[in-house]
């Protein structure tokens, strides 16, 4: 099949690939979302994520005045007198606070009436009071019920807000904003001078600025008498929120009063008091700096692009440059919610991008280490009966040594066949199971020997066989390879016949023809059924040599570029000149006489006589021609029926035949 046309179509189911993991990889996260166990990550990830490097506000609108330890000790067990609470809002004012919050909730007169007119006289609309929600415990009623400020209070001007917070998370950390507009942060924000911020929007995280005492923190009982404690007033245009703050190692496990846990519990900050969440909620909605969650489709939508990306990135990696681009991607996802959440106030949960960019890492990496495996069985299907074992273990661990798709490249390629199988077949054709075995214990050994020097098994074809080196494998001495493998063919078919002889079955003889040349090899056939094979003329003139051995009177004839490469490693003798089928010039072939290995006089010698009979136009049969004929046969036995049968076509020549 043209490599062209199937490239589209590969592409194609690639993406589909892709995207049916990509899609799956999406469903199995989202059914992951449902459990508690994914809700507590993304919510520790919100932690971890808006407590790095916080922006605290342009200017914090607070001070803290904490109801402590040093101050019970200074004014008693709680609760105190109420006159106390008025002296320190005489004293706040006189600092010049903006506005003063009490997180206290006055909704019952005291047992000191006097205290509570004091109280009362100092009341103004620079002052908040804190309001509560109680659950009625009631089975025929349900609901809330308002625990407000005495009337004497608010009648003074000062305003009330609802000290509840949001619900806490399944984790009881306070993250949400509250969403109505009476909550005592808001109704204080309304002390200061900013009519430019808005209300949150549904489910906005609160931004934290830091873990407890963030916000400047003094004393109750130093407040009272800052003139004298304090350095500096710190409290003049600044909302003073008074609230509980006696246990600076606030522990929620024991139920410290009006701790919370917050985004810093999750980093080891401890639990916040009441009145410094309500100064963090201030200027969360004085500036603005609430964090708004964004839609569940955006988060799903870029863990979709993120498991597509990393299935097409990582079709063709290898372990080591996946890890990579997996750990790349993990980063790069916690950097985009980072900066997001930093830079836009907007919280992109990356629990799920991140779920679903691992959960394609691994079905793109199994599916890999899968498709790997059936690749290698590809090889083995394809190879097996062709290479030798070694060879398909090769392409078997690297299939990229494999080019399938067709390819020009310098090949040897040989042809082998048996002399005479014709006869032998019908004499042998009323027993059909015989001649297969025969056929098998032929073909058995001549395949061996290709499969010894690394040579690959075209086809066979009736009892001849085609094999060639360098292809699929780069083989560099594949002209030396495929020579040694001819001879080894010989020396096998002599250890055949004699097996043969002792069975009384007829001998058999192989011709082989050997060629080097550049050919196209590949993949050849239909799209249902193709074979790994060579063509070209290359591969024609093989089986021309194949051909012509019989009529030379030798077992191999070797190419011009065969020769060439060997010259220098086996011992060459050169044929005559002749024509083949199929080619315009005559060329000079060889043979190859192994009893003259080793033996660099005699085979010197043999070709200086080949060389001086080439030259002789007189018929051979002369006395000089003869004895140079009887003195090469000397030399090499296995040339002798070569020279019987170059003085016969010489005859026939001069014969006019």
């Amino acid at each position: 099949m043209d490599e062209r046309g199937k490239r589209p179509d590969a592409d194609r189911a690639s993406w589909r690939q892709t995207l049916a993991l990509a899609l799956l990889a999406l469903v199995v996260a989202g059914a992951l979302s449902f459990t508690p166990q994914w809700q507590r990550l993304e919510l520790l990830s919100f932690d971890l994520t808006s407590t790095l490097l916080p922006k605290g506000p342009p200017a914090p609108s607070s001070i803290v005045v904490a109801i402590d330890e040093p101050s019970f000790a200074e004014f008693g067990q709680w609760p105190w007198r109420r006159d106390i609470h008025a002296r320190l809002i005489e004293q706040l004012r006189a600092a010049g606070a903006k506005g003063i919050v009490l997180d206290l909730v006055f909704a019952e007169p005291s047992a000191y009436p006097d205290a509570d007119a004091a109280l009362a006289r100092v009341m103004g609309p620079d002052v908040v009071l804190a309001a509560d929600l109680m659950k009625i415990n009631d089975p025929n009623v349900s609901g809330t019920r308002d625990i407000l400020p005495l009337p004497a209070l608010t009648n003074g001007g000062a305003r009330y807000g609802f000290a509840k917070l949001a619900q806490p998370d399944p984790d009881e950390i306070i993250r949400r904003m509250p969403q109505q507009p009476d909550s005592l942060a808001a109704v204080a924000r309304q002390l200061l001078p900013d009519d430019t911020a808005r209300p949150p929007t549904k489910d906005a995280f609160i931004q934290y600025f830091g873990p407890r005492q963030t916000y400047e923190t003094v004393s109750y009982y130093r407040a009272m008498d800052w003139q004298n404690f304090l350095a500096t007033n710190p409290f003049k245009g600044k909302l003073v929120i008074v609230g509980f703050g006696q246990d600076a190692q606030a522990d929620l496990s024991i139920g410290t009063a009006d701790a919370f846990a917050t985004s810093f519990t999750s980093r080891g900050g401890g639990a916040m008091f009441g009145a410094e969440i309500h100064a963090t909620i201030v200027d969360n909605l004085r500036y603005s700096l609430w964090i708004v969650p964004l839609p569940i489709w955006v988060t799903a939508l870029l863990a979709l692009a993120v498991a597509l990306a990393t299935g097409h990135a990582l079709r063709n990696f290898g372990l080591v440059r996946s890890s990579f681009w997996t750990i790349a991607g993990l980063a790069a996802i916690l950097i985009l919610s980072f900066a997001l959440l930093r830079l836009g106030r907007l919280w992109l949960p990356p629990v799920l991008p991140v779920t679903a960019l691992v959960l394609m890492s691994v079905g793109r990496t199994g599916l890999g280490y899968l498709e790997e495996r059936a690749r290698r069985q590809r090889v083995v299907t394809m190879f097996g009966h062709y290479l030798a074992p070694e060879m398909v273990e090769r392409l078997q661990n690297n299939p990229a040594l494999l080019k399938l798709g067709g390819e020009v490249k310098e090949l040897t390629i040989l042809f082998c066949d048996v002399r005479g199988f014709t006869t032998i077949s019908e004499r042998m054709q009323a027993d059909p199971q015989r001649l297969t075995h025969l056929v098998n214990r032929i073909l058995t050994p001549l395949s061996n020997c290709v499969l010894a020097e690394n040579g690959a098994i075209d086809k066979y074809i009736g009892d001849c066989i085609m094999a060639f080196w360098n292809a699929p494998l780069d083989e560099p001495e594949h002209a030396l390879k495929g020579a040694h493998a001819a001879l080894a063919m010989i020396k096998a078919i002599a250890t055949l016949n004699r097996e043969l002889a002792a069975e009384n079955l007829p001998s058999i003889a192989i011709g082989v023809g050997l060629n080097t040349g550049r050919c196209v090899v590949g993949n050849m056939g239909s799209d249902q059924r193709f074979d790994y094979s060579a063509l070209g003329d290359s591969v024609n003139l093989a089986s021309r040599l194949e051909s012509a051995s019989k009529e030379l009177g030798v077992s191999i004839v070797i190419g011009p570029e065969t020769a060439r490469q060997v010259a220098d490693r086996l011992p060459l003798v050169p044929l005559e000149t002749i024509h083949v089928k199929g080619k315009q010039e005559p060329i000079t072939v060889h043979t190859i006489a192994p009893e003259l290995a080793n033996r660099p006089e005699a085979l010197q010698e043999l070709r200086d006589i080949e060389s001086r009979l080439s030259a002789v136009d007189e018929p051979l049969w002369d006395q000089g021609s003869q004895a140079l004929i009887k003195r090469a046969v000397e030399i090499a036995p296995s040339l002798a029926k070569y020279y019987a049968q170059l003085q016969e076509r010489r005859r026939l020549r001069l014969a006019g035949f």
